[in-house]
């Protein structure tokens, strides 16, 4: 990993242009840069090697204890489903990162912006967007990284040119439970609407409150709609709340599916992925899968014969789904909290 002086990433992203500035949030702003992909230094616009440069805001004890998490994790974990640390700098009161950079942005954007030039994701790449994000999240709870991620939710979920789905910001990550201890208690942190309902009342934090959230980004994937909107009718705020009833549901489980991709799967495979999105946001966390079993149960999807087309096909199937037509109410537009 990379140690890269200040002025080197200036150069990389053009003197942090605004036009540069492919996101932002509390941490700071994230720009679009340049490297050599043999000696890393700066190149021209257009040339070389593209990265995500993370730009933290100057001011806050918080973020500079994050930023130290993400180079501490990033900097030792490798798997194709976690995003890649190229590097660092830590100059002065400077604190950035440097990523490679994925061209396809964030789950957040694809599944809840309706902008035209975002086109909705098909069911077959959906799919293989949960089973990535799966894998990922296995990988950290294995024997191996034994890692709680804490904060798995839709915008820290990144896709690649080939919709090859990769785990990106780690500063809220923590080791999991030493010795025979079951939990780690921790202050609650996290993103309202995907943390795991005990994890929100004692800051006890396990494994099986990344599986809760999973079960939160599943749904969302199922139905293209947020965790938590309140733009929508009341009664359906609360994503979980209000779908929870129609997953078991085979008359009902179409009310929960994204219209726009109404035709790309068939019944038996919608009620598979309900199933798995109910058994991962059980109340009860002995209750949830461990990670490596959704893996598997997504594996065995893709390879049944319940599915229509093949991984990455973008094109509405032919199969329409069958019982009655259920009205939707219209689709409505938010914003980013």
């Amino acid at each position: 990993m990379k140690s890269f002086n200040f002025s080197e990433l200036k150069t990389a992203t053009r003197n942090f242009r605004p036009d540069s500035v492919v996101g932002e949030g509390g941490f700071g702003c994230v720009f679009k840069g340049w490297i050599d992909e043999q000696t890393l230094a700066p190149v021209r616009p257009g040339t070389g090697m593209v990265i995500a440069v993370k730009r933290l805001n100057q001011e806050g004890l918080q973020g500079h204890s994050e930023w130290l998490t993400e180079i501490n994790y990033l900097g030792q974990l490798r798997h194709p489903n976690l995003v890649k640390l190229i590097g660092y700098c830590l100059e002065d009161d400077h604190r950035l990162l440097v990523y490679e950079f994925l061209t396809k942005g964030s789950l957040d954007n694809h599944l809840f912006r309706r902008a035209s030039y975002f086109q909705p994701l098909s069911w077959n790449i959906r799919m293989k967007v949960a089973l990535d994000a799966a894998k990922g999240l296995a990988y950290l709870h294995s024997d191996e990284a034994k890692v709680i991620y804490r904060d798995f939710k839709a915008s820290n979920i990144l896709l690649d040119s080939n919709y090859n789905a990769k785990l990106s910001d780690f500063g809220l990550a923590k080791d999991g439970p030493a010795g025979d201890k079951s939990h780690v208690s921790t202050r609650v942190m996290g993103t309202y609407g995907y943390a795991a309902p005990e994890y929100m009342a004692t800051g006890h934090l396990t494994k099986k409150s990344d599986v809760y959230s999973f079960g939160v980004v599943l749904l969302e994937i199922m139905s293209g709609k947020r965790a938590l909107d309140s733009n929508r009718p009341s009664g359906e705020h609360n994503l979980i709340e209000w779908a929870k009833p129609y997953l078991s549901s085979k008359r009902r489980i179409f009310q929960v599916m994204d219209a726009r991709i109404e035709g790309q799967y068939m019944l038996r495979e919608a009620m598979k992925v309900a199933t798995l999105a109910i058994q991962c946001l059980s109340v009860e966390p002995r209750f949830r899968p461990k990670m490596d079993e959704v893996v598997r149960a997504l594996e065995e999807l893709q390879d049944s014969d319940d599915r229509v087309g093949g991984v990455g096909s973008s094109r509405d199937q032919t199969t329409r789904r069958s019982g009655p037509r259920q009205h939707r109410g219209r689709q409505h537009e938010t914003t980013r909290k």
